[in-house]
């Protein structure tokens, strides 16, 4: 069996971290070993494909994209099931599932061995934990996953003003909407109450699209279902 040459793929989401993250990686291993890797689930603000194409001009590399072709929504009613703060299937289909497959095409096309890099913080460790276990169980081989921000750079590293201040690139606008991330314009499923809050405050152009989106999925399916939930009950 022919031995296959590492290559450094950062998770590359659209946010400060991932961003910073996906710098380091390109430092320390050279641009020839590395790649961006995004999952587009076509529901991204308009700004973070901006500070997407920037940073990834900064850093040198292109970004190397794949998209099911369906949006969250369109998930849903494929899969009859309104996604929540606990199961988001619009994550599995758009994103785990296409970075699956784009890593056995490395192995099986390019002989190339993925290692995954996550911009997640210390904050976050349950979700490094979880995504160890998920990439070293569910692909045909086990995929090494490393998270610099938590094993690798100081705590206190302020990437954001790194990026603004030393790079000279604007961060997702998101971030000035008082938004922790910069997922799905706002919309992300999994965002929970304070979140939602946020976006009916700031956002209520996209706040109305869920509204919307949950009364069409209720009235498609006939099911009391709803994204934000209290004691397992749908929440209006």
């Amino acid at each position: 069996m022919t031995e296959r040459k590492p290559v450094h793929i950062a998770m590359y989401s659209g946010g400060a971290s991932s961003a910073y993250v996906a710098y380091q990686m390109v430092q320390m291993y050279g641009k020839e070993n590395c790649i961006l890797f995004f999952t587009n689930t076509l529901w991204e603000d308009d700004d973070n494909y901006r500070f997407m194409d920037e940073v990834a001009e900064y850093i040198g590399i292109e970004i190397t994209e794949r998209i099911d072709g369906r949006t969250p929504e369109e998930v849903f009613f494929d899969s009859r099931f309104l996604g929540n703060s606990r199961f988001a299937k619009c994550s599995q289909e758009l994103k785990v599932r296409q970075t699956i497959l784009f890593l056995e095409e490395l192995r099986d096309e390019h002989q190339l061995e993925p290692i995954l890099y996550f911009g997640i913080g210390p904050h976050e460790a349950h979700r490094a934990e979880n995504l160890t276990h998920f990439y070293e169980h569910y692909p045909v081989e086990p995929v090494e996953t490393r998270f610099p921000m938590i094993d690798t750079f100081r705590e206190d590293v302020d990437v954001k003003a790194i990026i603004e201040e030393e790079w000279g690139i604007k961060l997702p606008r998101m971030y000035e909407l008082g938004f922790s991330h910069a997922n799905c314009a706002g919309r992300c499923v999994r965002g929970g109450f304070q979140h939602y809050a946020q976006l009916y405050s700031v956002w209520p152009d996209q706040y109305a699209l869920q509204e919307e989106m949950e009364e069409n999925f209720r009235s498609e399916f006939q099911k009391d279902v709803s994204i934000l939930k209290k004691d397992s009950t749908p929440v209006d």
